[in-house]
């Protein structure tokens, strides 16, 4: 049977610099994903990480630089306004907007678990870049353990480089 999602705009949260708004409630068990409007800001970038939980993106706007595994290690594609990506459950990914000026935007298409785990890691937006703290790395790794995600540690990440 088909069912019509109604669209609310929901809470905005500030992920550490990159944001969400909630498009579709994650608490909402009658549905089996939850839909976003993620936000990168200009040369901004979301860490290597992985989650059992699948998500689709859809380029709004702007560009993005992401990394994913490959058949030799972890290589670099980018997507720009129009295209489509699809990270499987378990794949390490991250995201980075390569962009000085425009910030990229895109549709995403997830689980509802992945919702609530951004519920409890999030700040309020405020529209305005706000500093992490220690307390707020601590906070995120914890609930990461509690939902079972996988965050590269800082030395992982610089060894990606930029691409």
């Amino acid at each position: 049977m088909s069912k019509v999602a109604t669209l609310s705009h929901g809470p905005r949260l500030d992920l550490f610099g990159p944001s969400v708004e909630f498009l579709t409630p994650p608490k909402d068990v009658s549905q089996n994903f939850c839909v976003l409007r993620g936000v990168i800001p200009p040369g901004l970038a979301v860490p290597l990480h992985s989650h059992p939980d699948v998500e689709d993106f859809y380029i709004v706007s702007g560009e993005v630089r992401g990394v994913r595994q490959g058949a030799n290690g972890y290589e670099w594609f980018s997507a720009k306004a129009g295209e489509y990506v699809h990270v499987p459950g378990g794949e390490p990914h991250a995201w980075q907007n390569p962009s000085t000026d425009e910030p990229l935007v895109t549709l995403i298409v997830t689980t509802p678990k992945l919702g609530r785990f951004f519920l409890e890691v999030g700040r309020t937006y405020t529209g305005k870049p706000q500093p992490v703290a220690p307390d707020d790395i601590a906070r995120f790794m914890a609930v990461s353990r509690e939902y079972g995600y996988w965050n590269a540690t800082p030395e992982e990440n610089e060894a990606l480089g930029r691409a």
